[in-house]
């Protein structure tokens, strides 16, 4: 595998696979030890590097992209097809399922983000698209791809937005207008209104276009791409406008991004392939990714479990649920999050989801706790609502790293 992804990697002095260097995740980023940047190895964790019946990663937090890359990239295909368990050195986490979540979600998080030049957010449409001007490899995007269907192979749901057009695209289907009206419904306008202009004026005259599209570069510089040879001389028209916009429209739903969106493709499809595949519509691709929008914390109620002497009509009970239908939308996402290890809801809906509320022992002030890899609340049995209600949005609120108590 290592050799698949070898644009990622350099070989370190012990002829190990060392990450290359991106801005420092964590810590003070000052540190020159060339130990810290290699990635972790059985030997150093005590462990066997490979599981008959699991693929074992170990991860440190303070080199999270690094470490993961290269654990990725060391497993051989059979060994990508066991059930993922993941390790965060140091921490007292056992995977039962919740670390695993984590790891899939911290690492969608940084990815996304604009230091790492590989996807561009878009305002319009709150998702993430390629980004076509991208300095990074090839290899990077093809191990994007294979993230995503290992989450998806693990049944993990990922807190990461694409268009729609992303799983037409994956899935072999065509792409147009319609798409870019979703994705970035500004240009979509811009576009429509020129091809149904009737003036006053030339088309020519009135907007001064010719078969060229200009973009920004990863370091803020303009490039203008001609549409088709010589498109910087051709002026746009009434007679030639539709040829522009569908070119336009081409080039930024798949020219422009070929090589980015073709190696991520060729990663996701090295675990996600398959006749079944082709069975999916793009909408229920995109659900077995990132779930189901639409939270219905009702029917997550009416499928709620309870221990400890819990039960349905238990004050405390009573009061978690209201004080939860009563949050907002962000706050609800943050609940679901910190009871379950993700914000979104699995195929069917929230109330396909087995969840307890356990009783943690009687009133205190101890903040609510969760065992997300057995979607468990550990829920005092608090004197008061306002008293339950401060401290678990205390507890969503700061939610952070993962252990069992």
């Amino acid at each position: 595998m290592e050799q698949m992804f070898g644009g990622i990697f350099r070989l370190g002095d012990g002829g190990g696979a060392v990450a290359p260097s991106r801005k420092p995740e964590g810590g003070n980023g000052g540190n020159s030890d060339a130990a810290s940047c290699s990635a972790p190895s059985p030997e150093n964790c005590g462990v066997e590097s490979h599981h008959p019946d699991a693929c074992i990663i170990r991860i440190r937090r303070s080199r999270l992209i690094q470490d993961a890359l290269a654990e990725i990239a060391r497993q051989n295909h059979h060994d990508l097809h066991k059930p993922l368990k993941v390790t965060f050195i140091g921490e007292e986490g056992v995977d039962a399922g919740g670390v695993k979540k984590e790891f899939f979600q911290l690492l969608c998080e940084t990815v996304m983000q604009p230091d790492y030049d590989l996807f561009v957010y878009q305002e319009e449409s709150r998702t993430y698209w390629f980004n076509g001007q991208s300095l990074e490899s090839e290899a990077d995007f093809m191990l994007i791809g294979l993230v995503i269907g290992l989450a998806i192979y693990n049944s993990v749901i990922l807190d990461v937005h694409f268009p729609l057009c992303l799983y037409k695209k994956l899935l072999g289907q065509n792409v147009g207008m319609k798409d870019l009206e979703v994705m970035q419904p500004e240009i979509a306008r811009s576009l429509k209104k020129l091809l149904e202009w009737k003036g006053p004026g030339s088309v020519s005259d009135v907007f001064c276009f010719d078969f060229t599209i200009d973009q920004g570069s990863t370091f803020g510089e303009v490039k203008t791409f001609e549409l088709k040879p010589g498109g910087a001389s051709i002026p746009v028209t009434e007679e030639n406008r539709r040829e522009y916009v569908d070119l336009y429209v081409d080039f930024l739903l798949n020219e422009s991004i070929r090589t980015q969106f073709n190696a991520f493709k060729r990663g996701f499809l090295l675990l996600a392939d398959g006749p079944v595949l082709r069975l999916f519509r793009p909408q229920e691709l995109e659900v077995l990714v990132c779930g189901t929008p639409h939270l219905d914390f009702k029917a997550l109620e009416g499928n709620a479990k309870y221990e400890g002497n819990y039960q349905a009509d238990s004050k405390v009970v009573q009061w978690l649920w209201t004080v939860v239908n009563e949050m907002s939308l962000e706050d609800k996402r943050k609940f679901l999050k910190f009871f379950t290890g993700s914000d979104r809801a699995p195929i069917g809906g929230l109330g396909r989801l087995t969840t307890i509320v356990q009783r943690a022992g009687p009133d205190s002030d101890r903040l609510p706790t969760a065992h997300t890899c057995f979607n468990t609340l550990l829920l005092p049995e608090y004197g008061s609502r306002g008293k339950l209600r401060t401290l678990l949005h205390t507890a969503i609120q700061n939610a952070a790293g993962f252990g069992l108590e």
